[in-house]
This record gives structure tokens, C-alpha cells and sequence, in this order.
């Protein structure tokens, strides 16, 4: 189906919200529960890391929508960090009508206007896409070497158990007092290069646990007696689509290389099975990362890629 039996809008409305997610859900599946869009988790995040925390938004502006006479969505346009665009679409209506129409879009309004006054874009295109790939290439992006690998494993076996210290324990997040912590943890894992004075404080965290997705008893740490986190691992459960995504999982420098990445995502598999998960799903960028997870069942089975373009 093309774009003439489809109609077009912007976002308007916290209805629309809950509308996409359910598309999200509905396109997974559809693919296979196959990255090729969005998982709902990540939509939510960015709703509440990314517009709550970070400033990216607002929805109304940001957002675009293409329905079916009936109001069925059948495609969403979309951004994520400045000057990135995602073009999710149900795989009924993908045409090249409909990614000619997205892209477009996406380079008037979701370009990040640079110093010089030039613009730049960035649009992730999923292998399986040959479309939007031949699309990007007419358009004059250019392809780049980052690449997003998702990962998955069936959730169908036997855990094993790891070995950790005896002073570590494994356990599910406390209240709003162990925020901190839990935010400091992430930031050394995350910028283990940078200086301190760039941490920017812990109160993020609180609109992270405001996505509809997030379980406190997903939200994992090893924790040392005296308050200190030394890893973590949350982990998003969708039991629409029965999968678990762990996103983010990070070990803090000082206790790294003593098994506690492994460990707690074991346990993190564990709670999933028990809940009823059938898949496991993480995404990596880096081969150490890569071979990680390869080591603990997960298999790579996805790529996505950036292409750029530079423009007046």
C-alpha cells in the first residue's frame, strides 16, 4: 500500500503516546519480534529520559504520524538525541512512496543545525530494509561505520549460577535513597575517562522509574555492605510480546573483571523466565561488549546503521 490511502499528522495528544506504543508492540511481533523497529521500552525511555531529562521534544514538534482512514497508525516518524531520525513503519504499508515521504520530513525537521549553519542528519536504516537504504544513497547519505547489533537468546533453559565475592550481593534496587548511588555507578561505568566534576547529579533516575515498563524488581544491582553499587542491570519486560530487554547493563571500573556482569545477568534471566519471558534481547556497539554477551547465550542476529548527510 502507498501514501495516498494513508494520512498524515503531527503528534498531538498524550492519547497518541499510548497509541504508538501499542503500534510498536503490534510491528514487532509482525517482524518477528525482530528489531527492525523499535521495542516499546525504548520508546518509553525516551519519552521519559530523553524528553524529561535530556530536553529532546517536545513530542507535538518532534513527532509525526501517518493512519489509515480508520485511524489505524501505519507508520511514526521520530527522533532520538539531536539531529538522529527513526522511521518505524508496519510492515503492511511499507512502500517507497511512504519512506520517500518520511525521509523528506525527517530532513526539514529533524536536522540538527550546526555552528556553521549548516545541517546534519543522522537516519538508522535496519538491514532488512533494502528501501530505505536505496532511498538514503539518492538522498546523499553517506553510510557510516557504527553499527547497532541487537542480540538475543531464547529464555528456555536452565540459568547457570555464578561465583561472585562474598561481599557483593545481588538484589533488586531500594527506594529513592539508593538513587544516588545507583546514578553514580552509571556514570563511572559509562564515562570511566571523564572527570568527575562532569556528573550532573542523580535526580534523572526518578523520571526513569516513571516508564510504564519499569519493575522495581527488574532493576537490578550488586551491592557492596557499606551502600556502595558496584554493577547494574535493568531490565524492561514487555508481557505483551513475552521479551526482556536489558538495557542498561555497566560495571563500575573498580570491580570489573570478577564476574559481576555475568552474575547479575543470570539473575536478571532468572526473574524474566519466572515471569514469563520467552525472549532476551541487548543491544551493543563495541566488539568487547559483543563478545560478552555472545559468552553468555545471546547470539547476534540484527544489525542497524547510521547514515549521515551534511546540507544547507
Amino acid at each position: 500500500m502507498g501514501t495516498m490511502k494513508l494520512k498524515f499528522r503531527l503528534y498531538n495528544s498524550e492519547e497518541d503516546f499510548w497509541h504508538i506504543r501499542n503500534f510498536l508492540r503490534e510491528v514487532y511481533l509482525l517482524n518477528d519480534r525482530r528489531e527492525i523497529s523499535w521495542q516499546v521500552y525504548r520508546w518509553d525511555y525516551w519519552r521519559w529520559h530523553g524528553i524529561e531529562n535530556i530536553g529532546q521534544g517536545p513530542l507535538e514538534k518532534t513527532v509525526f504520524l501517518w493512519e489509515t482512514s480508520d485511524g489505524k497508525i501505519a507508520a511514526v516518524l521520530n527522533p532520538e538525541n539531536d539531529g538522529v531520525a527513526y522511521m518505524q513503519a508496519h510492515p503492511d504499508f511499507i512502500s517507497y512512496e511512504l519512506e520517500e515521504e518520511m525521509l523528506s520530513l525527517a530532513e526539514e525537521h529533524l536536522a540538527k543545525t550546526l555552528p556553521n549553519g549548516k545541517r546534519k542528519l543522522w537516519v538508522v536504516a535496519h538491514d532488512a530494509n533494502t528501501i530505505r537504504q536505496g532511498l538514503l544513497k539518492q538522498h546523499g547519505f553517506e553510510l557510516q561505520e557504527s553499527t547497532s547489533n541487537h542480540h538475543s537468546r531464547l529464555v528456555n533453559d536452565e540459568i547457570p549460577e555464578v561465583k561472585i565475592g562474598d561481599e557483593y550481593t545481588i538484589r533488586s534496587l531500594g527506594d529513592i535513597d539508593e538513587h544516588p548511588a545507583r546514578s553514580w555507578v552509571s556514570w563511572k561505568a559509562f564515562h570511566p575517562d571523564e572527570p568527575d566534576k562532569k556528573y550532573q547529579g542523580w535526580t534523572w533516575y526518578q523520571n526513569v522509574q516513571r516508564c510504564p515498563l519499569y519493575r522495581r524488581d527488574l532493576d537490578l544491582v550488586a551491592a557492596l555492605p557499606n551502600g556502595e553499587i558496584a554493577a547494574f542491570c535493568t531490565i524492561w519486560f514487555d508481557d505483551v510480546t513475552r521479551t526482556a530487554s536489558f538495557e542498561p547493563v555497566g560495571v563500575h571500573p573498580d570491580h570489573q573483571r570478577k564476574g559481576l556482569g555475568r552474575a547479575i545477568m543470570y539473575e536478571g534471566l532468572r526473574r524474566i523466565q519466572e515471569l514469563g519471558a520467552t525472549l532476551a534481547t541487548v543491544g551493543s556497539e563495541e566488539q568487547r561488549t559483543l563478545e560478552f554477551y555472545s559468552s553468555i547465550g545471546f547470539s547476534m542476529v540484527e544489525f542497524s546503521r547510521e547514515w549521515k548527510k551534511e546540507f544547507e
